[in-house]
């Protein structure tokens, strides 16, 4: 009877016997089993992507590295896709068996991928993610397990050691052409250099990648640089979105990949220097951020993806702790979290992008800050959206103005409107000008009005009306498109007295910035400031301030103005230009006058207006200057409506 030692020995010899003939008769039949996988994957391309592989010859080379010559990609009725003179890989035993191929190094010479698109379609078309036809509506995607798959096959696919050759990328956009090309590229012991030739239309530049990276770990940090010193020229972008940017150095560095249960983390960090950005819906000129950092920490689950908490972004000096989140189940979910803590004010001034916020140039400002803004909406149910925003002061102060010398509302001053860019007429701001009236020369019927219909809290807020600004985001989220705006006088007072009126980020986020200063330093009173806002904002073709306004439509003073004469006015600030539009002959179309009507007896409502004032007369005449543009003497009537259940959005134009 055999020992315990003797059974041990006689299991290893079996074990070693097992393994010595699994591995000659994989040898015997490999390639056999290479053959098959050819012919696995060839059968797949051509039914599933409509796509050939060509191949002069292949064969094992050594026990697990398999050489292949002339191999090209050919989809159907359209331009070879790939196409590589040699290419010499090794690979997971295991896996070619099962065919989940890993592979361990790849030398490659020789070869191109060619991605053309043309208006009748693409070489690539059949390669990129379709629904399918039996996909079931309801059917839940499982963000987590959907990125990590992703992740792993990439992982896989980069071989841990790699050498190529003499390889040419080049994406072709309609005659768009982009080039991207190496003599060599290598990866060896997880360190990886190569220098990549960029051509376009535009530029040629040489770009220097530099770093490490561990594919099967999932790791990487990696340097992009000019080769030839200056800036990188980001390619594509450019001719496709008409996006100018450029940088001088990037580095990206990926750090965990975890899949902790039900969640996949994903987290590195990223920096960059002098990212220059150019584009019509950005700013005008070039937009420079010098330095910017961020340690992100991305997080997927079964029915969301988010950028975590914990994720850094760093401007200069402004540190920014951001929370986006989007969550799918029976609805949409959008949430938006930031928070800056407490910085000095002067290192936000000089923090901020060259190039963004021009007004702040030269501005100099004591005491500190923080910020905070909460956003959160329900695609389903936008009218319970969330949306709050604080900022927190200590000694905060104003020294210098840059551009924007806002002190100046309250003096005298020469204004000339921007129309497409191009300054009108100029205006005197002052009592030297016989058009310009004060608050107290003006009827308060126009003041309540206006009031009413563009800023209802006008008086109570500091520049922003969150209520407002809130009902305007779930008006435009419901309609998926922007149908209403959210400013208040103070930030159209901004607007038309410091700001182009270019339609980019830069200056809607200066507006508010100038507005929060205005406001919140009680540089302007409320009643100067509504007053220089009824003596400059436009109210008819080359009509300018209330002066001119009420002598073109009524042939009258500001302060002999009816009140249904000031609903009119009020009704007609947003689109002055057009005010014609809002006439059917001699009639006031039913969609201003219902409005009008509304409007009073919201007013009266309110307590703003009494019952004998909105019993007055319904009716009000054109018959200054403005009836050449009606043809007629307009006596206008104002019909009455019920609002019991009446919402102002129907009356909104």
């Amino acid at each position: 009877m055999r020992t315990r030692k003797q059974k041990i020995v006689l299991t290893l010899k079996i074990l070693v016997v097992f393994f010595v003939l699994a591995i000659g008769t994989f040898y015997y039949f490999r390639e056999d089993i290479l053959r098959k996988v050819i012919e696995k994957v060839s059968t797949k391309l051509v039914t599933e992507y409509d796509c050939k592989i060509n191949i002069k010859s292949a064969k094992f080379d050594g026990l697990s590295a398999v050489a292949l010559k002339e191999v090209s990609l050919v989809p159907n009725k359209a331009d070879t896709l790939a196409k590589f003179k040699d290419i010499k890989t090794s690979l997971s035993i295991w896996g070619l068996v099962t065919g989940d191929i890993q592979l361990g190094s790849l030398q490659a010479k020789e070869g191109f991928i060619h991605l053309i698109k043309t208006k009748d379609g693409s070489n690539y078309q059949a390669f990129l993610p379709k629904k399918s036809k039996d996909t079931i509506s309801d059917a839940k995607t499982n963000y987590a397990e959907l990125a990590y798959k992703l992740l792993n096959k990439v992982s896989n696919l980069v071989p841990t050691d790699l050498d190529i050759e003499n390889f040419e990328f080049v994406f072709d956009d309609n005659g768009n052409i982009s080039t991207l090309s190496t003599d060599k590229l290598v990866l060896d012991d997880e360190d990886l250099e190569t220098v990549i030739l960029i051509k376009t239309k535009a530029f040629t530049q040489k770009l220097r990648i530099k770093g490490t990276a561990d594919p099967r770990n999932k790791e990487a940090d990696l340097q992009f640089s000019n080769f030839d010193k200056g800036k990188i020229n980001i390619p594509f972008i450019d001719e496709k979105f008409g996006i100018v940017s450029s940088f001088d150095s990037i580095q990206i560095n990926v750090e965990n990949i975890d899949m902790d249960g039900d969640e996949l983390h994903i987290d590195g960090a990223t920096s960059v220097t002098n990212l220059i950005v150019n584009h019509p819906k950005i700013a005008k000129n070039d937009v420079i951020l010098k330095n910017v950092k961020m340690d992100y920490k991305f997080l997927f689950g079964e029915n969301f993806v988010a950028v975590d908490e914990g994720t850094v972004v760093e401007l200069n000096k402004i540190i920014v702790h951001p929370y986006l989140k989007y969550e799918k189940d029976k609805s949409k979910i959008y949430t938006l979290k930031v928070h800056i803590p407490e910085m000095e004010a002067q290192d936000f001034i000089t923090s901020l992008p060259d190039g963004l916020f021009n007004n702040f140039k030269g501005m100099e400002a004591e005491g500190s800050f923080d910020y905070t803004m909460n956003f959160k909406m329900d695609k389903s149910r936008p009218w319970a959206l969330t949306f709050n925003s604080k900022i927190n002061k200590s000694g905060l102060k104003i020294l210098k103005y840059g551009t924007a010398n806002l002190s100046k509302i309250n003096s005298e001053f020469e204004y000339a409107a921007l129309i497409d860019d191009k300054p009108q007429r100029p205006i005197f701001v002052g009592e030297k000008n016989p058009d310009y009236y004060t608050l107290a020369e003006i009827s308060p019927y126009l003041k309540k009005a206006v009031i009413t219909f563009e800023d209802p809290n006008f008086y109570k807020h500091k520049g922003f009306e969150i209520n407002a600004f809130r009902a305007s985001m779930v008006k435009n989220m419901a309609s998926n498109k922007f149908v209403r705006g959210g400013s208040t006088i103070s930030m159209q007072l901004i607007k038309n007295l410091f700001l182009k009126r270019e339609k980019t980020i830069s200056r809607k986020v200066e507006e508010i910035l100038l507005v929060y200063l205005m406001e919140n330093n009680r540089i302007v009173s409320k009643d100067r400031m509504l007053e220089t806002y009824f003596n400059i904002i436009e109210w008819g073709p080359d009509v300018y301030g209330i002066g001119e306004a009420s002598r073109f439509y009524f042939q009258k003073t500001p302060d002999n103005l009816s009140i249904n004469e000031c609903m009119f006015l009020a009704s007609i600030v947003p689109m002055p230009r057009k005010f014609m539009n809002q006439f059917d002959g001699t009639s006031w179309k039913s969609k201003f006058s219902r409005r009008a009507f509304y409007m009073k007896k919201l007013m009266l409502k309110n307590g703003i207006i009494t019952p004998e004032e909105m019993d007055s007369s319904s009716y009000f005449g054109i018959s200054g200057a403005a009836r050449t543009y009606l043809n007629s003497n307009v006596a206008v009537p104002i019909p009455e409506v019920e609002i019991d259940s009446t919402s102002i959005e129907e009356f909104e134009f």
